[in-house]
């Protein structure tokens, strides 16, 4: 239910400050405490909405309860009193001051102390109204935090970037926010319980590290004063992971934070949650099926089918088994001439300018293609697909397709315009990935930010056996995009964004 819970505008605010703040200082001086300790609440108004929904119309119940709650609506008659009271998940209950009830001092501090967005305990007689709303009848009310600050109202609501910025606001004021909060830990919930239906076994891996690496991407540098050396914030937990794999923890995940110093926009966002899993003698095959499993399990959870419900009222449909799309084979339909692992650059970069893409002369071949590719079906691919077989030389840690040259084993899965997921079967070869790094560390000479190191314990890992293994990355915020439609932004509780200029 959404309720008038304001008629403030910006200019009324600093008065509604000085307001509340005297309200404060008033309570303070006649002992009663705007902030105590505790209060009283004997059950939550989900709780009493439960238990007494068959009340009838204009009945008691001849229960007293104490409850809680952020009073979104007030309505102060002469001899009776209506709030709304309203709780963190939504639930809404009615309270009601009758001058009978709680005598005259009692009903004039409650219309003279209490504001909109107070928080208070009242307690009570369960009782429906004559118009059958379940209500508590107070016989007394205790102040658990005063506002000093007006919520926003209906009529003047919050634009996105306030939203982002006072997203505590937004929880209060809209039943979006909490909705969507409240899927996040559903939706890992489900994927934990994917994950267990297979014996993974979850592990935390380090954030800071002495070389960032598992990712093409550039890294946040910091520096440690107790070991007096550069760390980098993570890119990736591929490396480590593959370490337990190594280990014998041969089917591990993470879900955790990877930070890259990058641009964000829609779908992109600087720090973000990552789930990364790897399966020993598993492939890339095996991590499709799975990571598609994942998906759908998730979208089970929330909505009950296959079918996701956007917030824009758009349904999505993950079911089935979903599309694939060979990488070159793409490119070529989309150039209409054909287009290989062997095409030389100079051809790509006829492809790339005739459809009017800037080249950086220091892309490598593998890369231009991908950008080509980027470039054709960036926003096009809506329903779940699977692009298939990635150039080789961008994929510095994926094993070299079995059968086809020039190609990795690599996958990277769409939804709704995006990329989700990529999926991959591993290098394991110790000498291989050396070859592979020191060419990596080569473009990072010539100025490749984003280009890995050369990772001596890693590869000494390797050197001790590593079993040929499946692997997926899927950011977790934009597995909730594809989820809910929502922006990046909204589904991070707390986004990065720069500092209010004063």
């Amino acid at each position: 239910m959404v309720r008038l819970i304001s008629t403030m505008s910006e200019s009324d605010l600093p008065e509604q400050l000085r307001i509340r703040r005297e309200k404060r200082e008033s309570l303070l001086s006649r002992g009663i405490a705007p902030y105590p300790v505790s209060v009283n609440r004997t059950a939550s108004l989900k709780e009493i909405r439960e238990r007494f929904k068959d009340l009838a119309t204009d009945s008691p119940s001849g229960v007293i309860e104490s409850v809680a709650g952020r009073i979104i609506f007030k309505r102060d008659t002469g001899k009776l009193c209506f709030a709304t009271l309203r709780e963190g998940d939504g639930t809404e209950l009615q309270a009601m001051f009758s001058l009978d009830k709680v005598g005259e001092a009692v009903l004039e501090s409650w219309k003279s102390d209490i504001d909109l967005g107070d928080i208070v305990s009242v307690t009570g007689e369960v009782i429906t109204s004559k118009r059958g709303e379940l209500s508590i009848l107070a016989n007394s009310y205790q102040i658990a935090s005063k506002a000093l600050r007006p919520l926003p109202n209906e009529h003047n609501p919050l634009n996105e970037e306030t939203r982002v910025r006072q997203r505590y606001v937004d929880l209060i004021v809209r039943p979006e926010a909490r909705v969507n909060a409240r899927i996040r830990p559903k939706v890992l919930k489900s994927v934990r319980q994917t994950f267990d239906k297979y014996d993974f076994i979850e592990v935390e891996t380090p954030m800071l590290q002495v070389m960032h690496g598992g990712a093409a991407a550039r890294p946040f540098k910091t520096f440690s004063n107790a070991y007096d050396m550069d760390l980098y914030l993570r890119i990736a937990p591929e490396l480590f992971l593959k370490r337990c794999v190594v280990g014998g923890i041969e089917k591990v995940f993470e879900i955790n934070r990877n930070f890259r110093n990058e641009g964000a926009d829609s779908s992109h966002s600087p720090e973000f949650a990552m789930l990364e899993m790897y399966w020993a003698y598993g492939d890339w095959q095996n991590m499709k099926s799975l990571t598609q499993e994942i998906i759908q399990n998730a979208a089970l959870a929330i909505f009950g089918s296959h079918k996701a419900q956007h917030h824009d009222g758009r349904i999505s449909d993950l079911g089935g088994n979903w599309r694939e799309l060979d990488f070159y084979t793409a490119i070529s339909e989309a150039a209409g001439l054909t287009v290989t692992p062997a095409t030389s650059r100079q051809e790509l970069v006829k492809i790339a300018e005739k459809a009017g893409l800037k080249v950086d002369p220091a892309w490598i071949n593998g890369k231009l293609a991908e950008e080509i590719f980027e470039h054709f079906y960036s926003g096009k691919l809506n329903t779940p697909t699977f692009v298939m077989g990635f150039p080789v030389d961008t994929s510095p840690l994926v094993r070299e397709h079995r059968s086809v040259k020039g190609i990795a084993e690599k996958w990277d899965l769409y939804i709704d315009g995006f990329e989700l997921a990529t999926g991959y079967s591993e290098l394991v070869d110790p000498v291989i990935q050396r070859d592979r790094l020191i060419e990596q560390a080569k473009l990072g000479a010539k100025g490749d930010l984003e280009a890995m190191q050369v990772d001596e314990d890693f590869l000494r890992a390797m050197e001790h056996g590593m079993p040929p293994m499946g692997g997926v990355g899927m950011g977790i915020d934009r597995l909730l995009m594809a989820l809910t439609g929502l922006g990046i932004r909204e589904t991070i509780l707390f986004p990065l964004v720069k500092p209010e200029e004063n």
